[in-house]
Protein backbone atom coordinates (compact mmCIF):
# COMPACT_ATOMS: atom_id res chain seq x y z
CA UNK A 1 0.00 0.00 0.00
CA UNK A 2 3.20 2.37 -0.65
CA UNK A 3 1.81 5.89 -2.13
CA UNK A 4 -1.87 5.36 -0.42
CA UNK A 5 -2.89 7.95 1.88
CA UNK A 6 -3.38 7.40 5.07
CA UNK A 7 -7.62 7.52 4.34
CA UNK A 8 -6.74 4.90 1.20
CA UNK A 9 -4.96 2.49 3.56
CA UNK A 10 -7.46 2.69 6.45
CA UNK A 11 -10.05 2.60 3.82
CA UNK A 12 -9.00 -0.54 2.17
CA UNK A 13 -9.42 -2.42 5.61
CA UNK A 14 -12.44 -0.76 7.02
CA UNK A 15 -14.68 -3.22 5.60
CA UNK A 16 -12.65 -5.99 6.75
CA UNK A 17 -10.90 -6.60 10.13
CA UNK A 18 -10.99 -4.24 13.15
CA UNK A 19 -7.71 -5.05 14.19
CA UNK A 20 -5.65 -4.63 11.19
CA UNK A 21 -7.94 -1.06 10.65
CA UNK A 22 -6.35 0.12 14.03
CA UNK A 23 -2.72 -1.41 12.99
CA UNK A 24 -3.09 1.54 9.96
CA UNK A 25 -3.86 3.74 12.17
CA UNK A 26 -1.18 3.41 14.76
CA UNK A 27 0.85 2.44 12.29
CA UNK A 28 -0.26 6.34 10.69
CA UNK A 29 -0.70 8.21 14.08
CA UNK A 30 2.07 10.59 15.61
CA UNK A 31 1.06 10.71 19.24
CA UNK A 32 -0.82 7.46 20.65
CA UNK A 33 -1.74 7.04 23.93
CA UNK A 34 -3.52 4.20 25.85
CA UNK A 35 -5.83 4.50 28.38
CA UNK A 36 -6.35 1.32 30.42
CA UNK A 37 -8.94 0.06 33.02
CA UNK A 38 -9.36 -2.92 35.15
CA UNK A 39 -10.99 -5.18 32.02
CA UNK A 40 -7.73 -5.34 30.95
CA UNK A 41 -6.51 -6.96 34.49
CA UNK A 42 -9.39 -9.58 34.13
CA UNK A 43 -7.10 -12.20 32.27
CA UNK A 44 -4.99 -12.36 34.78
CA UNK A 45 -6.78 -13.46 37.50
CA UNK A 46 -7.98 -9.95 38.62
CA UNK A 47 -12.02 -9.04 38.82
CA UNK A 48 -13.24 -5.77 37.96
CA UNK A 49 -15.15 -3.85 40.31
CA UNK A 50 -19.13 -4.62 39.50
CA UNK A 51 -19.43 -7.27 36.81
CA UNK A 52 -22.21 -10.07 38.39
CA UNK A 53 -21.22 -12.19 40.79
CA UNK A 54 -17.55 -11.94 40.46
CA UNK A 55 -16.97 -8.08 41.08
CA UNK A 56 -14.91 -6.85 43.65
CA UNK A 57 -17.72 -4.95 44.91
CA UNK A 58 -20.50 -7.75 44.53
CA UNK A 59 -20.51 -8.94 48.34
CA UNK A 60 -19.24 -5.69 49.69
CA UNK A 61 -20.21 -1.84 50.09
CA UNK A 62 -17.35 -0.21 48.59
CA UNK A 63 -18.17 3.04 50.67
CA UNK A 64 -18.17 0.76 54.00
CA UNK A 65 -14.37 -0.23 53.11
CA UNK A 66 -12.77 1.93 50.24
CA UNK A 67 -13.72 5.08 51.03
CA UNK A 68 -10.90 7.60 53.04
CA UNK A 69 -13.75 8.04 55.69
CA UNK A 70 -13.96 4.36 56.54
CA UNK A 71 -10.15 3.97 56.88
CA UNK A 72 -9.85 6.80 59.33
CA UNK A 73 -13.16 5.38 60.98
CA UNK A 74 -12.25 1.96 61.18
CA UNK A 75 -8.48 1.52 59.99
CA UNK A 76 -8.53 -2.21 61.25
CA UNK A 77 -11.58 -3.20 59.56
CA UNK A 78 -10.31 -1.19 56.47
CA UNK A 79 -6.94 -3.71 56.66
CA UNK A 80 -8.65 -6.46 56.72
CA UNK A 81 -10.16 -6.42 53.36
CA UNK A 82 -7.05 -4.70 51.74
CA UNK A 83 -4.37 -6.64 53.00
CA UNK A 84 -5.04 -10.15 51.82
CA UNK A 85 -6.47 -8.29 48.20
CA UNK A 86 -2.66 -6.31 48.14
CA UNK A 87 -0.70 -9.67 48.77
CA UNK A 88 -3.14 -11.52 46.04
CA UNK A 89 -2.29 -8.74 43.78
CA UNK A 90 1.39 -8.84 44.56
CA UNK A 91 1.45 -12.20 42.98
CA UNK A 92 -0.47 -11.27 39.80
CA UNK A 93 1.29 -11.59 36.42
CA UNK A 94 1.40 -9.18 33.11
CA UNK A 95 -1.38 -10.82 30.70
CA UNK A 96 -0.41 -10.45 26.54
CA UNK A 97 -2.70 -7.34 26.55
CA UNK A 98 -0.03 -5.55 28.64
CA UNK A 99 2.80 -7.04 26.68
CA UNK A 100 1.55 -5.80 23.54
CA UNK A 101 1.03 -2.26 24.80
CA UNK A 102 4.93 -2.46 26.36
CA UNK A 103 5.96 -4.05 22.66
CA UNK A 104 4.07 -1.28 20.69
CA UNK A 105 5.81 1.43 23.35
CA UNK A 106 9.50 -0.19 22.63
CA UNK A 107 8.81 0.11 18.67
CA UNK A 108 8.11 3.51 19.33
CA UNK A 109 4.63 3.35 18.82
CA UNK A 110 2.90 4.10 21.78
CA UNK A 111 3.86 7.50 23.84
CA UNK A 112 2.79 6.52 26.99
CA UNK A 113 -0.12 4.23 29.20
CA UNK A 114 -2.50 5.96 31.19
CA UNK A 115 -3.97 3.69 33.76
CA UNK A 116 -6.60 3.39 36.43
CA UNK A 117 -5.14 0.35 37.81
CA UNK A 118 -3.10 0.29 41.03
CA UNK A 119 -1.83 -3.47 40.05
CA UNK A 120 1.69 -2.87 39.07
CA UNK A 121 1.45 -5.43 35.59
CA UNK A 122 1.79 -2.53 33.35
CA UNK A 123 5.40 -1.79 34.57
CA UNK A 124 6.27 -5.39 34.81
CA UNK A 125 5.14 -5.81 31.45
CA UNK A 126 7.56 -3.61 30.18
CA UNK A 127 5.84 -0.34 29.74
CA UNK A 128 8.19 2.41 30.76
CA UNK A 129 6.04 5.60 30.99
CA UNK A 130 3.14 4.42 33.02
CA UNK A 131 0.80 7.27 34.28
CA UNK A 132 -0.97 5.71 37.72
CA UNK A 133 -4.15 8.39 37.75
CA UNK A 134 -5.34 5.84 40.77
CA UNK A 135 -2.06 5.44 42.91
CA UNK A 136 -0.66 1.60 43.01
CA UNK A 137 -0.08 -0.90 45.71
CA UNK A 138 3.59 -0.39 45.15
CA UNK A 139 3.90 1.55 48.29
CA UNK A 140 2.12 3.08 51.59
CA UNK A 141 2.39 6.04 53.62
CA UNK A 142 2.03 7.25 56.93
CA UNK A 143 -0.84 9.95 56.66
CA UNK A 144 0.88 11.75 59.52
CA UNK A 145 4.21 12.16 58.83
CA UNK A 146 4.33 10.71 54.88
CA UNK A 147 7.02 8.10 55.34
CA UNK A 148 6.95 6.12 52.90
CA UNK A 149 6.87 1.78 53.19
CA UNK A 150 7.48 -0.49 50.18
CA UNK A 151 5.16 -2.88 49.76
CA UNK A 152 7.31 -5.49 50.22
CA UNK A 153 7.76 -3.94 53.83
CA UNK A 154 4.50 -3.16 54.75
CA UNK A 155 3.98 -6.55 56.82
CA UNK A 156 6.62 -6.14 58.65
CA UNK A 157 5.07 -3.16 60.56
CA UNK A 158 1.36 -4.32 61.60
CA UNK A 159 0.77 -4.45 65.02
CA UNK A 160 -1.46 -6.94 66.86
CA UNK A 161 -4.45 -4.89 65.97
CA UNK A 162 -4.10 -5.77 62.22
CA UNK A 163 -2.92 -1.89 62.07
CA UNK A 164 -0.05 -0.89 60.57
CA UNK A 165 1.47 1.74 62.64
CA UNK A 166 4.52 4.33 61.16
CA UNK A 167 7.99 2.88 62.95
CA UNK A 168 8.91 6.65 62.91
CA UNK A 169 5.50 8.75 64.43
CA UNK A 170 2.99 5.61 65.02
CA UNK A 171 1.04 7.29 62.60
CA UNK A 172 -1.81 5.61 60.30
CA UNK A 173 -0.03 4.02 57.24
CA UNK A 174 -2.47 3.72 54.47
CA UNK A 175 -1.73 2.12 50.86
CA UNK A 176 -0.70 5.15 48.09
CA UNK A 177 -4.29 4.05 46.14
CA UNK A 178 -6.59 6.64 45.47
CA UNK A 179 -9.79 6.19 47.77
CA UNK A 180 -13.30 7.27 47.30
CA UNK A 181 -13.38 10.58 48.39
CA UNK A 182 -9.77 11.56 47.59
CA UNK A 183 -8.86 13.84 44.95
CA UNK A 184 -6.95 11.97 42.07
CA UNK A 185 -3.22 13.11 42.28
CA UNK A 186 -2.57 16.60 41.02
CA UNK A 187 0.64 15.66 38.63
CA UNK A 188 -0.51 12.09 37.61
CA UNK A 189 -3.88 14.05 36.23
CA UNK A 190 -2.17 16.88 34.69
CA UNK A 191 0.16 14.47 32.40
CA UNK A 192 -2.66 12.44 31.61
CA UNK A 193 -4.90 15.36 30.22
CA UNK A 194 -1.54 16.74 28.49
CA UNK A 195 -0.97 13.33 27.05
CA UNK A 196 -4.50 13.14 25.84
CA UNK A 197 -5.05 16.43 24.38
CA UNK A 198 -1.65 16.01 22.77
CA UNK A 199 -2.36 12.23 20.91
CA UNK A 200 -3.74 11.98 17.53
CA UNK A 201 -5.00 8.72 18.72
CA UNK A 202 -6.21 7.61 22.50
CA UNK A 203 -6.33 3.62 22.35
CA UNK A 204 -8.99 3.10 25.37
CA UNK A 205 -8.69 -0.32 26.88
CA UNK A 206 -10.34 -2.25 29.14
CA UNK A 207 -12.61 0.69 30.41
CA UNK A 208 -16.05 1.46 30.61
CA UNK A 209 -15.57 5.01 30.36
CA UNK A 210 -17.88 5.90 33.21
CA UNK A 211 -15.69 7.00 36.18
CA UNK A 212 -15.19 10.57 36.45
CA UNK A 213 -12.75 12.43 36.08
CA UNK A 214 -10.83 9.78 34.16
CA UNK A 215 -13.84 9.37 31.48
CA UNK A 216 -13.11 12.84 30.70
CA UNK A 217 -9.85 12.11 29.18
CA UNK A 218 -11.22 10.49 25.77
CA UNK A 219 -13.22 13.99 25.17
CA UNK A 220 -10.14 16.38 25.30
CA UNK A 221 -8.49 14.12 22.25
CA UNK A 222 -11.93 14.51 20.42
CA UNK A 223 -11.67 18.19 20.95
CA UNK A 224 -7.86 18.44 19.88
CA UNK A 225 -8.89 16.99 17.02
CA UNK A 226 -7.32 13.13 17.93
CA UNK A 227 -9.49 10.06 17.31
CA UNK A 228 -10.25 6.98 19.67
CA UNK A 229 -10.08 3.43 19.51
CA UNK A 230 -12.44 1.45 22.14
CA UNK A 231 -10.85 -2.22 22.84
CA UNK A 232 -13.18 -3.53 25.27
CA UNK A 233 -15.83 -5.64 25.81
CA UNK A 234 -19.46 -4.13 26.46
CA UNK A 235 -20.45 -0.98 25.69
CA UNK A 236 -18.71 2.55 26.23
CA UNK A 237 -20.46 6.08 26.02
CA UNK A 238 -17.48 6.81 23.33
CA UNK A 239 -18.78 3.99 21.50
CA UNK A 240 -20.50 5.77 18.55
CA UNK A 241 -17.57 8.36 18.14
CA UNK A 242 -14.93 5.94 18.27
CA UNK A 243 -13.09 5.85 15.23
CA UNK A 244 -13.05 1.82 15.81
CA UNK A 245 -14.40 -0.71 17.97
CA UNK A 246 -13.22 -3.60 18.86
CA UNK A 247 -15.44 -5.56 21.58
CA UNK A 248 -13.67 -9.36 21.84
CA UNK A 249 -10.77 -10.38 24.94
CA UNK A 250 -8.74 -7.44 25.03
CA UNK A 251 -5.46 -10.23 25.05
CA UNK A 252 -6.78 -11.76 21.88
CA UNK A 253 -7.62 -8.37 20.36
CA UNK A 254 -4.71 -6.45 21.00
CA UNK A 255 -2.31 -9.05 20.13
CA UNK A 256 -4.00 -9.18 16.54
CA UNK A 257 -3.33 -5.93 16.63
CA UNK A 258 0.37 -5.94 16.86
CA UNK A 259 0.53 -8.83 14.47
CA UNK A 260 -0.97 -6.75 11.50
CA UNK A 261 1.57 -3.93 12.30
Amino acid sequence: MTGLSRQSREASVADGDAAARLAVMIREASSVVALTGAGISVPSGIPDFRTPGKGLWEDVDPMEVAHIDAFHRDTKRFWSFYRPRFADLADKQPNGAHSALAELEARELLAAVITQNIDRLHSRAGSERVVEVHGSIASSSCTTCGTSYPLESVGEIFDSDGVPTCACCMGKVKPDVVLFGELLPEDAMAEAQELCADADLLLCVGSSLEVHPVAGLPGLTLAAGGRLAVVTQGPTPYDDVAAVKLGGDVVGELQSVLAAI
